[in-house]
């Protein structure tokens, strides 16, 4: 038996034994992360994840904003998650406050939120798969989209306690929808290409139904492996109620391509509730994105929790409020801390040739983590 420490982005600096590449734009090596692993004969016999390199401390953070500043700090632990992450904190807040946002704000967050998801999607696979790097480019055309219509690439900050900051206008509506529907036609089978592609280590990193439930684990890492617990199903939120048909069905192998193909499928799912969203708007015309909130926002004395459907997983938001214009205590329930807690298990048996990929498929931010 061999023990092996293993660097993963930034910790490259720190010595190690072995400094893990999982490419240069893939999100997973952001960060710094270490793995200590037990090596027998190839096969990983137990492994230890080692996170707290970059401790961020945005719960403590929290404390210390009121609570229109909340969501600029939301979405930097989860950089392929910005947008989601502001509308995690958004839609708890506004639940504990009563109030009910327009339905054009909330169509609105629909879109953007699934929009995140095609963007986490296109870089997890075209970081990942070799030959699919052109799914980059197509990226950088959703994000200048974001680009305009909130001001930023990767931070938007543009969920508001009630709504939305501006409305989406017409002409960028046009332009998304002629993105989108020019993606959908260029990757109808890409699904069916990523299989392929990860064909060779079909059985390979089978995550079970038993370590799901044991780490809560979310997003396609459950989907893969049969666990219905899509939240956009299970506890409908925003407009999802309305496009649950388009969502894709769910994989039972639970291996490395399984994990692969469904994201591939998620991200044409996504593209097609981004039309309807689109249609819905459009529609709907122009009216009202967000409500009149006093000077100062206090949230009533309560604790009080709500969940969404990211990109990488469920994103938990726990409140406690003592009724000051600041949270007494603002936790995060994040899918990536519990998937690198779950590779003490998951990657027991996998052999050692085989870990970039499977640390690929598993999608985690080691900024998520340590948050």
């Amino acid at each position: 038996m061999t023990e092996v420490l293993v660097a993963i982005g930034a910790a490259r600096h720190i010595p190690a034994d072995v400094y893990l590449d999982l490419g240069e734009l893939h999100p997973t090596g952001h960060g710094a992360m270490q793995l200590a692993l037990n090596v027998d004969d190839g096969i990983i016999t137990a492994a230890d994840p080692r996170i707290g390199f970059l401790h961020r401390s945005a719960e403590k953070l929290f404390e210390a904003r009121d609570y229109r500043q909340l969501m600029m700090l939301a979405n930097r632990h989860d950089w392929v998650s910005a947008f989601s992450s502001e509308l995690s904190i958004a839609l708890v807040l506004e639940d504990a406050m009563g109030i009910l946002t327009p339905e054009r704000a909330t169509w609105s967050r629909m879109l953007l939120a699934e929009m995140n998801r095609v963007t986490a999607n296109l870089i997890m696979l075209g970081a990942s798969a070799p030959g699919f790097s052109h799914l980059l480019a197509s990226r950088e055309e959703f994000l200048d989209l974001l680009e305009q219509l909130t001001g930023s690439r990767i931070h938007p900050m543009f969920n508001r306690i009630g709504g939305i900051a501006t409305g989406c206008d017409p002409q960028w509506l046009d332009s998304l929808l002629s993105t989108s529907r020019g993606l959908q036609i260029a990757l109808v089978e890409l699904p069916k290409q990523i299989q392929q592609q990860f064909a060779p280590l079909t059985g390979v990193g089978v995550i079970t139904s038993d370590a799901i439930h044991t780490y809560g684990l979310s997003g396609t890492l459950a989907w893969a492996t049969g666990i219905k617990n899509d939240l956009r199903v299970s506890a409908p939120y925003l407009a999802y109620r309305d496009v649950q048909s388009l969502l894709p069905g769910h994989h039972h192998s639970g291996d490395i391509p399984s994990r692969f193909v469904l994201i591939a499928e998620q991200l044409l799912a996504s593209l097609t509730i981004i039309d309807a969203a689109i249609d819905w708007l459009k529609t709907a015309g122009p009216g009202p994105i967000s409500v009149q909130l006093p000077k100062v926002v206090r949230a009533p004395e309560l604790t009080a929790y709500g969940a969404i459907e990211g990109p990488l997983g469920t994103m938990g938001v726990l409140l406690d409020s003592v009724g000051e214009k600041t949270p007494w205590r603002l936790k995060l329930r994040t899918p990536s801390f519990a998937t690198i807690q779950s590779f003490e298990s998951i990657l027991i048996g996998l052999p050692l040739t085989a870990l970039v990929p499977m640390l690929q498929s598993c999608a985690f931010m080691v900024g998520d983590a340590d948050r």
